[in-house]
Formats: structure tokens, C-alpha cells, sequence
């Protein structure tokens, strides 16, 4: 089978070009894990923030998208169990559960797999469904990262939004920009193969 014709057939995401095989799949689900785990070591702490900025909405949007909703959810539940069992790759090589910083990974999890979902229809194929299915996905991170990070530290939900939201909206406006280019980008030129 062609590339053009899987990229042109409903339902498929870029995962699927690949020959279809369980090696292939575990191969994206361990290598969706390893990305996040690198993505969270390049991170920024930021005076007066809990949270730091990170690689990782990023990564677990592209893994939505490219993966598909399963796998994605496979990756980034593998990535938090190996996590919660002490390896040291959540932000700044710290591990564990239950830390104040820890509802931004579970808000990943979701996230991932919703753009995978949406993916699977073609979200991840123009640039302004791309946009809306970044904007999503950081909406979800921040549904469950927030109110999480609220409880964790003991501060007000407003404390929370304006120390775990507000100053990262920038950053994710040029994450989904990024993507935006990206995603169709890719899509358009394996069309042209």
C-alpha cells in the first residue's frame, strides 16, 4: 500500500504509514514513554512558580496526534507508571506520585488521547483544526493540572490558575503554532509521495 493512500484514507494518523505490525506498536508506545521523559528534562524553573516550563504539553499533543488515541494512551500511561515506580524522568528528573505537579501529567494523559481521537477524524490535517486541537489539548492539561495543583499546595483555585496557567499561555500559544506548521505540513507532503 502506498503512502498517499493510507495518508488519504479516513481515520488514519501519520503512526499508521508505518507497517502495521505489534512490534511497530510497541515500538510507538515505548518511544511515545521516551519522548515524554526527554521532553520533561528540558525544562525551565521559574522563580515563584511551582510549576516549570516544559517540553511535555508539546510532546503529548504531537503523541496524540501521531499515535492515535490507544496508543497514545498506552505511551503516556506507560510514562506515568514508570514514573510513579521511581524513574527519574517527570520534570527535572524527579519521579513519583502525588507531587504538586503531578494532575499536569495525569491532564497529559487525557489530553494525548483526546487529540489522538480527534486526530483519527482528521483534526491533525488543516491548520485551523490543528489550532483548535492544540487549544483543546492544553485546555484539558490545565483542567485537570490546575485544580490538582490547587489541592496539592493548599492554595485558592486563583493562586493556582494564576501560578499554573497564566504565565505558560504564551508558550502554549507557540507550541500550537508550531503543530499548526507541523502537522499539516507533514500530512500535505506525504499526500504529494
Amino acid at each position: 500500500m502506498s503512502t498517499a493512500s493510507v495518508s488519504s484514507r479516513p481515520g488514519a494518523v501519520l503512526a499508521d504509514l508505518l507497517p502495521a505490525s505489534r512490534v511497530r506498536d510497541v515500538a510507538l508506545v515505548v518511544g511515545g514513554a521516551a519522548l515524554m521523559g526527554i521532553a520533561a528534562q528540558i525544562a525551565v524553573k521559574v522563580p515563584g512558580l511551582i510549576v516549570p516550563i516544559t517540553g511535555q504539553t508539546f510532546a503529548a499533543l504531537l503523541i496524540g496526534a501521531a499515535l492515535g488515541p490507544a496508543r497514545s494512551f498506552l505511551s503516556m500511561t506507560l510514562y506515568t507508571l514508570v514514573g510513579m515506580a521511581g524513574v527519574p524522568w517527570f520534570a527535572h528528573g524527579s519521579s513519583g506520585a502525588g507531587g504538586a505537579t503531578f494532575g499536569y501529567v495525569l491532564g497529559m494523559l487525557l489530553a494525548s488521547t483526546v487529540v489522538g481521537a480527534l486526530a483519527r477524524r482528521g483534526a491533525d490535517r488543516s491548520v485551523p483544526r490543528t489550532a483548535a486541537t492544540m487549544v483543546l489539548g492544553s485546555a484539558l492539561v490545565y483542567a485537570v493540572g490546575v485544580p490538582y495543583l490547587a489541592v496539592a499546595t493548599g492554595m485558592s483555585f486563583g493562586a493556582a490558575v494564576a501560578g499554573g496557567m497564566t504565565p505558560f499561555l504564551i508558550g502554549d500559544a507557540v507550541k500550537a503554532a508550531l503543530a499548526m506548521g507541523l502537522l499539516p505540513t507533514t500530512w500535505k507532503l506525504l499526500d504529494r509521495g
